[in-house]
């Protein structure tokens, strides 16, 4: 199998991903400020799981049309890496025990993107930049 022909679909496949996660990540917002999907027990909006909410919706567009990409990403992999942290990584020591793999999933792929940009299709290319100032 050649793989330069299949790497040549890196970029594409980069924007890809970004938009995929992106999406799945602002479910994550939907549910918590409008219960949409429903939630099994509804989330009572205090002040961190509104702005947690918040974060992830206008973190999770943002990301997903590839605009400002490489700082939003900074801000949700902090956001992530807290998240866990906080919620997660008190209640037992294993990720797959305290439902924190998610958390760091997301922490890791966002730290990504800021290294590597939103790739070809976003909104930052079509800018002709790469979501943050250049040097």
């Amino acid at each position: 199998m050649n793989f330069d022909r299949i790497s040549a679909w890196a970029p594409q496949w980069l924007s890809v991903v970004r938009i995929m996660t992106a999406l799945l990540f602002l479910e994550h917002g939907t549910q918590k400020l409008f219960n949409f999907p429903p939630a099994p027990e509804p989330m009572q909006l205090s002040g961190l799981l509104l702005a947690q909410g918040l974060i992830e919706v206008i973190g999770g567009i943002l990301l997903a049309i590839g605009l400002f990409t490489r700082p939003v990403a900074f801000i949700l992999s902090g956001d992530m890496a807290v998240a866990y942290f906080m919620a997660h990584a008190p209640q037992n020591f294993y990720p797959v025990i305290n439902e924190g793999d998610a958390a760091i999933l997301y922490c890791f792929i966002f730290l990504y993107f800021f290294f590597a940009g939103g790739g070809p299709w976003s909104v930052d290319a079509a800018r002709g930049g790469s979501g943050l100032t250049t040097p």
